[in-house]
C-alpha cells in the first residue's frame, strides 16, 4: 500500500471528472428556455407550466441500450450507441401519444475516459434534439472494481408531456380494426445476448456480407425513432393505440395495448423480413417461433386504427421514408393475445 492513499490512487479521479463535466456544459447549453437552471446544479428545473394543453399529463420512461452497448464500445460506434438509447428511449414515450420533452442520461463506468464521456454527453444531446426535446443533465458515475476500464453502462430517462384528453393507450381499439406494421432499421436493441454467442462462436462472421453491408454494420445500425413520423399524425386523432416492438417481438408487445374483449390475428406472411434474420436463422438453426420471440424481425413498431384511417396513415408514414403496411386485424376474443397464421417467408 502506498504511503499517501489516495481517492485517485484507489481508481477515482475527481479532477477528471470536473474537467470532463466542463466539457458536457457545452452539449447541455441548448438555450431551452423550459430548463431553468444550468449544468452543475444537483437536480435539473424544468418550466412545468406546458403552454396548450388543458390538463398535461406526464409521461415518463427509463430505458437502456442493452447488451448492444458491448459492441459499440467494442468496436467504436458511440454515435449509433446514443442513438439507440435516446430512440428508444422516446419510441417508448411517443406511444402514448406524448410530445418527448426532457431526458437525463447516466453514463457509469470503470475509469473515466474524458474524451469518451465527452463523446456520449454530445451525442446523446444531438439525438434528443434531432427528437424535439432536450438533455437536462444527468449522472457520470466512475466506480472501479464494480466496473472494469473500458467498460461503460448506459441509461436514460424521459419526461413527456400529452394532453389526457389525447392519451393513446389502447383503450379505443376495437374489433374489426386495422394493425400497420412500420418497419424497423434492422435488431434495433433486443437479441444481442444470442447475436454476441454468434460472434463468441466464429468471430469471422463479423466480416460477412449480408444485403451488401458487413454483418457487424448490419447488427450496429442505430435504432429507429419514429416520432418524426408520427407526430403530424396525432392531432388528427385517428391513432386507436401503438406498439414498440421490442423483446419479444410482435406477440408479446402489440398485446400489452389490446383492451378486454379482444385479440389481434396477425397474418404471418405478410411480414416484410429483413434480410439480417434470414441471416440469423440460418447461423443459429433457430424455429420460426425462437425468432418472432427474439427479434422485431423487421417490424419496429405497429399502429392500430380504423380501417378507414389507414391509407392516410400510410401515407403520413412513408413521406418519412419510413415503410408501413397492414399486417392483420383485431378480432372479438377474451385473452386479449396476439395470434399469429400464416407462414413467415423467409
Amino acid at each position: 500500500m502506498p504511503s499517501k492513499y489516495s481517492y485517485k490512487s484507489a481508481g477515482v479521479d475527481i479532477p477528471a471528472a470536473i474537467e470532463t463535466k466542463k466539457n458536457m456544459a457545452k452539449s447541455l447549453n441548448t438555450g431551452n428556455p423550459l430548463v431553468l437552471n444550468k449544468i452543475g446544479a444537483f437536480a435539473s428545473l424544468c418550466d412545468g407550466a406546458f403552454p396548450g394543453y388543458k390538463h398535461p399529463v406526464l409521461v415518463c420512461k427509463t430505458e437502456e441500450p442493452g447488451s448492444k452497448q458491448l459492441l459499440a464500445f467494442r468496436y467504436n460506434r458511440i454515435p449509433g450507441i446514443c442513438a439507440d438509447l435516446i430512440n428508444h428511449l422516446i419510441n417508448d414515450v411517443i406511444v402514448m401519444g406524448a410530445k418527448p420533452m426532457f431526458v437525463q442520461d447516466i453514463i457509469v463506468c470503470g475509469k473515466l475516459e474524458k474524451e469518451v464521456v465527452s463523446s456520449l454527453v454530445e451525442h446523446i444531446a444531438a439525438c434528443c434534439k434531432e427528437q424535439g426535446c432536450v438533455l437536462t443533465g444527468g449522472e457520470t458515475s466512475e466506480q472501479p472494481g464494480v466496473l472494469q476500464p473500458g467498460t461503460y453502462v448506459l441509461g436514460a430517462s424521459c419526461i413527456g408531456v400529452v394532453e389526457k384528453s389525447e392519451i393513446v393507450d389502447g383503450s379505443a381499439i376495437q374489433a374489426g380494426d386495422t394493425v400497420l406494421a412500420l418497419e424497423s432499421s434492422g435488431l434495433h436493441t433486443n437479441g444481442y445476448t444470442l447475436v454476441r454467442a454468434l460472434i463468441r462462436e466464429d468471430l469471422a462472421i463479423l466480416h460477412e456480407t449480408v444485403d451488401g453491408k458487413t454483418f457487424l454494420d448490419q447488427i450496429m445500425t442505430p435504432h429507429w425513432c419514429y416520432y418524426g413520423a408520427l407526430k403530424d399524425v396525432f392531432p388528427k386523432k385517428i391513432l386507436r393505440g401503438m406498439a414498440h416492438i421490442t423483446g419479444g417481438g410482435i406477440i408479446e408487445n402489440l398485446d400489452r395495448i389490446l383492451p378486454k374483449g379482444t385479440d389481434a390475428v396477425i397474418d404471418a406472411s405478410a411480414i416484410k423480413i429483413l434480410p439480417i434474420f434470414t441471416f440469423i436463422k440460418e447461423k443459429t438453426g433457430n424455429d420460426d417461433a425462437e425468432m418472432t420471440r427474439t427479434f422485431n424481425l423487421g417490424v419496429g413498431m405497429t399502429v392500430v386504427v380504423r380501417p378507414e384511417d389507414a391509407a392516410a396513415v400510410i401515407k403520413a408514414i412513408k413521406k418519412h421514408k419510413i415503410d408501413c403496411y397492414p399486417i392483420g386485424k383485431i378480432v372479438k376474443g377474451g385473452t386479449q393475445t396476439v395470434r399469429m397464421k400464416g407462414k413467415l417467408k423467409w
